[in-house]
């Protein structure tokens, strides 16, 4: 199977893609950067990548192709890491959404294509999979687009121990619990909330009774009422919704995949229950998911970790998150997504990262100079050395509504900047309408 085929869909073709990425002999991984022959003097620097690229969880993915490509224009093929030129691959691979698969293809990356650095994004199911091989093998890890308790606390973690070998950068669930309460207080309600907490890594973390929304948003007045744990790709909310609106919930919340959204929001409306507001993260996030339901997704709320008004610039190329959004839609026709962001600083701290580390090939010596990291990227600035726990770095967050009108079909305006003020507000909080 082609690991690579989801990656190619962001407006590019398959020539052109591995025309300005490179290929492997064979054609079975891409690696990025460079398709010239390999001299026998020459040292190679290997970055693998893992990504959701099919599946489920193919949205976070959607911008990778246009990230690596546009860096292979910046970068030219190579890097200098201890004073000397190397050529950069990029070898590239598919979670296919499942964390299994996560775990072997990050082994294939280690044990047969002798990385340097790992980067993976998107959700604990890739993130924590390939975090742990990271750790067993000994190879840095840079993982991301996962809130830090799940990936941390859900491999084992331990606040006085951290790891080794592998670190994240993202926000956590205090962040994204500040955030929608404030967004929720900008808008009256009786407070009563109706969770959406499925039985994976996210699910869990955030419907925790102990490190999850239960605690905190007790303590700010709100009262959550949260049917349990159920599967993804369900097919059934029937159970929640009679929950919610035998409650009165006025307000819905949780951390589901795209498919669950447009079933749990289009059973809910047969079914009569109309909350004021629903802020879900994951799904959310994407344009993708709210165009599937048409009319019907004006208002939604969620958690917005990036966005063209977000005011910092690539430490690679200079371009500010506007610009980089401005640069993807015009060369893919696509709308920007959050993860394109993301995606993006990855990378940046990658080079920076290599290009500070002492010794060609030296794991050791690669860590050391993450671990000394202090980069402002295009999500903001990161560093290492004052997170909530050793291995995490934090980057603001804050919150909005997606809104009919504008180029296309949604438009996701940011709506509460209490938790981030840097980030400037777009419009304000309104109640979700029905009947149109």
């Amino acid at each position: 199977m082609d690991n690579n085929k989801k990656l190619l869909g962001a407006g590019l073709s398959r020539r052109d893609f591995l025309r300005a990425s490179g290929v492997v002999a064979g054609g079975s991984l891409l690696a990025g950067f460079s398709s010239a022959p390999l001299l026998a003097a020459e040292k190679v620097i290997r970055i693998g990548y893992v990504s959701p690229q099919t599946g489920p969880l193919a949205p976070f993915a959607a911008a990778d192709a246009y990230i690596i490509e546009s860096l292979a224009s910046v970068l030219k093929n190579s890097i200098t890491v201890g004073g000397q030129r190397c050529r950069l691959e990029v070898i590239v691979k598919d979670s296919q959404s499942n964390p299994n698969r996560a775990a072997e293809v990050a082994n294939e990356l280690i044990l047969s294509d002798g990385i340097d650095l790992m980067l993976v994004s998107s959700t604990p199911e890739t993130t924590n999979p390939v975090s742990d091989q990271c750790e067993i093998n000994e190879i840095p890890c840079i993982s991301t687009v996962a809130p830090w308790q799940p990936w941390f606390f859900t491999r084992g973690g331990k606040p006085d121990e951290g790891f080794q070998w592998t670190y994240h950068f993202f926000w956590g669930l205090e962040d994204v619990i500040a955030t929608y309460t404030a967004m929720w207080g900008g808008m009256g309600s009786n407070k009563v909330i109706g969770g959406l907490f499925p039985n994976d890594g996210d699910g869990n973390a955030w419907g925790d009774s102990k490190l999850g929304f239960p605690p905190v948003l007790s303590q700010k007045g709100f009262q959550l009422v949260d049917p349990g744990r159920f599967q993804s790709l369900t097919d059934d909310f029937s159970a929640q919704i009679s929950a919610f609106k035998k409650a009165e919930a006025e307000i819905v919340t949780g951390v589901v995949i795209p498919p669950d959204l447009t079933t749990f929001w289009t059973q809910a409306r047969q079914q009569g229950f109309q909350p004021k507001a629903m802020s879900v993260g994951k799904a959310l996030l994407f344009p993708s998911a709210v165009e599937a339901l048409g009319k019907a997704g004006h208002n939604l709320s969620t958690e917005i970790w990036w966005s063209p008004s977000h005011p910092f610039s690539s430490s690679l190329n200079g371009l500010t998150a506007g610009q980089l959004a401005e640069r993807y839609t015009k060369a893919t026709g696509k709308q920007w997504t959050q993860p394109l962001g993301f995606v993006h600083a990855l990378f940046e701290l990658a080079v920076d990262i290599l290009q500070r580390t002492e010794e060609v090939g030296n794991p050791e010596a690669t860590r050391n100079a993450l671990l000394k990291t202090e980069l402002n990227t295009v999500v903001g600035p990161v560093s290492w050395k004052s997170g909530p726990v050793k291995n995490v770095a934090k980057t603001p967050l804050v919150s909005g509504q997606w809104r009919l009108g504008g180029p296309f079909t949604y438009d996701l305006v940011i709506t509460s900047n209490q938790t981030a003020p840097q980030i400037p507000v777009g419009g304000e909080m309104q109640a979700i309408t029905y009947g149109g």
